[in-house]
């Protein structure tokens, strides 16, 4: 019998520690495949900070570095200096990203520096006890915002992907999401156009995938993609944000 699907090679044969309905494991694979289908696992280097992502230093099939709280972008750039000829990725969460690592989102996007960056956004804190994050919808319950994110005591959810969008050396800035096959398949391409803009040396890429955390948001598998859909995509600008013509990136 022919096969029809195998895993790909770009993961390791650990298992995926995720809980129930976590979409962290389909974004690894998306990742990972692309890398392999892109002929870059031998030359790729990942940085895992802290939180959920930070376990993806296990599953992935290429060289892979550890970083503090919020510096994986930073750590990101040092190695892609020190090794141009490599294909640098970080994988981080919203709290990472956003939160204590905003800084050096930003500061890497105003430098232009050519490494992709996949920022997973579950609107949660969820390894660390399912606190607010700054893409805490309004009135979302966490552990610190019990009654609801109040606007007027924090503000709106940053979209941070619309601000990158905004800094001259981000070259390609996406905002996708993966509770659908159809989401999944548009996830994949984007992947494949911010690998490919950072092959061609143009600057910086961000992908931002909408994640579900059924753990922390209190739902089950199936009510977790039902919010997702209903609640975070109409609260974050979806689709390509920003992206050079095809003949730039073939140049």
């Amino acid at each position: 019998m022919k096969a029809v699907f195998t895993k790909t090679k770009g993961l390791t044969d650990t298992p995926f520690h995720y809980c129930p309905g976590c979409t962290h494991g389909v974004i690894h694979r998306l990742t990972a495949e692309v890398l392999v289908e892109m002929d870059l696992l031998e030359r790729a280097i990942g940085v895992a900070p802290v939180g959920c992502t930070g376990f993806c230093e296990n599953y992935f099939a290429c060289d892979m570095v550890g970083a503090a709280h919020g510096r994986a972008i930073a750590v990101a750039t040092g190695v892609k200096r020190a090794r141009p000829g490599s294909f640098v990725f970080s994988l981080q969460g919203d709290g990472d990203g956003a939160a204590i690592g905003l800084a050096e989102t930003i500061s890497a996007a105003v430098r232009g520096e050519k490494i992709t960056s996949i920022f997973v956004n579950n609107a949660i804190y969820g390894m660390t006890g399912g606190q607010m994050s700054p893409t805490t919808l309004v009135g979302q319950k966490t552990s610190t915002s019990p009654y609801g994110r109040d606007r007027d005591a924090t503000g709106q959810p940053l979209d941070l992907p619309l601000l990158v969008s905004q800094v001259e050396g981000a070259a390609y800035v996406a905002s996708v999401s993966v509770e659908s096959p159809k989401e999944i398949i548009a996830t994949k391409k984007a992947l494949r156009k911010a690998f490919a803009i950072q092959e061609a040396g143009l600057g910086y890429s961000f992908v931002s995938i909408l994640s579900t955390c059924p753990t922390t948001w209190g739902m089950t598998p199936v009510e977790a993609l039902a919010w997702l859909k209903t609640a975070m995509k109409p609260r974050f600008r979806m689709g390509e944000l920003k992206a050079p013509t095809a003949k730039e990136v073939e140049q």
